[in-house]
């Protein structure tokens, strides 16, 4: 492909990939810890009953999981799909304008700081060797062999807001009643605090904002579904 051009262009696109994908499941841990906290919080405010406590939460966690995995899946279904398109409009360009796609070759190669010599040789070689494939990673930045799976989105997008769901209902469920709300605060906000440094690392991004933002809006979250399940319950009794 163009290896003898951007050596290391395929390996900083995985990277990227895999970077893109732990961004992903760390959203996704993110959504499943605030979600799940303020429901078993905002119900916790209204009543101490455990099974009550035990069938919202998992309530909420079966019915995110299922959410956020129906979510990706149409996303990145959608996702492939243009890029399925995009590589038949590629193939059939090929096909049916040879001289006119080698041209675009030399131009986008040109474009990249190559000599016109250079630009020319460069697309000559790499048309004779794969001329779809040297066309779909400079023009479209696409890996016909490596397209986005919505199963994989799906499954990850789901394990993800599982796991970060998990933590909520535990700290809810095993502390005796009157510990309940503040232990789920704490760990809610610490799990939070960390989720936001890691995104943020990822990210690039400075690491004090993103988790001050998530800390804040997690004890907001909280805090508005506990008074709200309080003054429910206190209607109620």
């Amino acid at each position: 492909m163009t290896d003898s051009t951007h050596p290391g262009e395929a390996h900083v696109n995985g990277i990227g990939q895999r970077l893109n994908w732990l961004r992903a499941g760390v959203l996704g841990a993110n959504d499943g810890i605030v979600s799940v906290a303020s429901l078993v919080v905002g119900v916790a405010g209204a009543t101490t009953d455990t099974p009550a406590l035990l069938l919202a939460g998992i309530a909420g966690l079966v019915g995110g999981a299922i959410s956020m995995a129906l979510g990706e899946y149409v996303s990145v279904s959608s996702q492939r799909d243009s890029e399925r398109a995009l590589i038949a409009k590629e193939t059939r360009e090929l096909a049916e304008m040879p001289d006119e796609e080698l041209d675009e070759l030399t131009q986008l190669y040109r474009d990249r700081g190559l000599t016109d010599a250079t630009a020319r040789q460069v697309a000559v070689e790499l048309t004779a060797h794969d001329a779809l494939a040297a066309h779909l990673e400079v023009e479209l930045h696409i890996d016909q062999d490596d397209l986005v799976n919505p199963w994989h989105a799906a499954i990850s997008s789901a394990v993800a807001f599982t796991l970060g769901a998990l933590l909520p209902l535990l700290a809810i469920l095993l502390p005796p009643p009157a510990w309940r709300v503040p232990v789920t605060f704490v760990a809610v906000l610490v799990a939070l605090a960390i989720t936001g440094s890691v995104s943020a690392r990822l990210g690039g991004s400075h690491r004090g904002r993103a988790v001050l933002r998530l800390v804040v809006g997690g004890a907001l979250a909280l805090a508005v579904t506990w008074a709200i399940g309080s003054l429910l319950g206190t209607t109620i009794a």
